[in-house]
């Protein structure tokens, strides 16, 4: 599989990765020996690019796949801190920085983090000296090899962009949040920071397989916060209304390249956007791997599919998100 370099730290990930906030919780239960196949066939894939989390099931997406990589070392893991506690700015201090990358430590079985993530924290943090200052001494103390950050919207993207030592910048893009091609990645690119691009699917309406009917399960995140009881709405659905997406899922779904399915052009979609380092779909059997994995294979979308996706976006889902992140 094809891999992409964050110039700033000089690695390379694949161009589709595997999100596995879906191994922890809050997508339903998944049982270890499934989410071991799921990283297997990751691998088998050539994906070598994994993100998770010190809260995806309290630590145990973490623990999976510290165990996990007992046996496959050289994968690329980033993790996520800072929901753990409340989310106030006072938080983000230097002693609480190592009391959790301690645990991922831990958790995953490594000594130093491969890349560490601020997970979506309070805007302020993002314009504090402070903060940044104690992830380089994360650096400099050897438990963090490098640091990003994982944002809800443009401008904190922006904010971190501009800070010299942020390798990577995770953000939701897909056809239904195109709002981050307009000045994020260009900033990124420029900057040699890397772009690891999340919610590739909008929560699975891109794969065009729901219907207004659809039910999730209680534990779901797709149930609980639909209208963003436990954390931002935009991470649910990209934020789009759920009847809206699923009739713009399913004109989505009429633009799928020949021989690929609606979540395989929509995963191309991503890639094909200069300034993305990696895409990272969730999975729940390998099956979803394999196929997602084989996006990366797909020929380029032609313009006049891209032109289709960008009117698409504009008549059905731009009133509803852009102007929020």
């Amino acid at each position: 599989m094809e891999e992409r370099r964050i110039d700033r730290i000089g690695r390379h990930a694949s161009v589709i990765g595997l999100g596995t906030w879906q191994l922890g919780a809050d997508w339903g239960q998944v049982e270890e020996k499934d989410a071991v196949a799921v990283l297997e066939a990751a691998v088998e894939s050539g994906v070598t690019f994994l993100d998770t989390a010190d809260v995806y099931g309290d630590g145990r997406s973490e623990q999976i796949i510290g165990r996990f990589l007992r046996d496959h070392p050289g994968l690329f893991v980033a993790t996520k801190m800072g929901r753990r506690a409340p989310l106030d700015p006072a938080e983000y201090t230097l002693e609480n920085f190592r009391a959790w990358t301690d645990r991922s430590r831990a958790n995953l079985g490594v000594d130093t983090l491969d890349l560490v993530q601020l997970h979506c924290p309070p805007t302020p943090v993002y314009s504090s000296d402070a903060v940044f200052d104690a992830l380089d001494t994360l650096v400099d103390e050897g438990r963090i090899a490098a640091y990003g950050v994982s944002v809800e919207t443009c401008d904190e993207a922006l904010t971190a962009i501009a800070r010299p030592g942020t390798a990577s910048v995770q953000i939701i893009l897909n056809a239904f949040r195109q709002k981050p091609l307009e000045r994020v990645l260009p900033a990124a690119a420029e900057a040699g920071v890397g772009i690891i691009a999340r919610v590739p699917l909008a929560s699975g309406l891109l794969s065009g397989r729901y219907r207004h009917d659809t039910e999730f399960g209680p534990a779901d995140h797709r149930t609980f916060n639909r209208h963003g009881e436990a954390f931002d709405v935009g991470e649910t659905f990209s934020g789009v209304d759920y009847d809206t997406g699923v009739e713009a899922a399913a004109e989505f779904s009429a633009l799928a390249a020949p021989g690929a399915t609606a979540a395989q052009t929509a995963l191309r979609w991503i890639t094909q956007q200069p300034g993305v380092t990696t895409v990272i779909p969730g999975a729940r059997n390998p099956e979803q791997v394999r196929a997602n994995a084989a996006a990366a294979d797909l020929a380029p979308l032609p313009e006049t599919t891209l032109d289709a996706v960008r009117d698409l976006y504009d008549r059905r889902i731009r009133p509803q998100v852009h102007h929020r992140w």
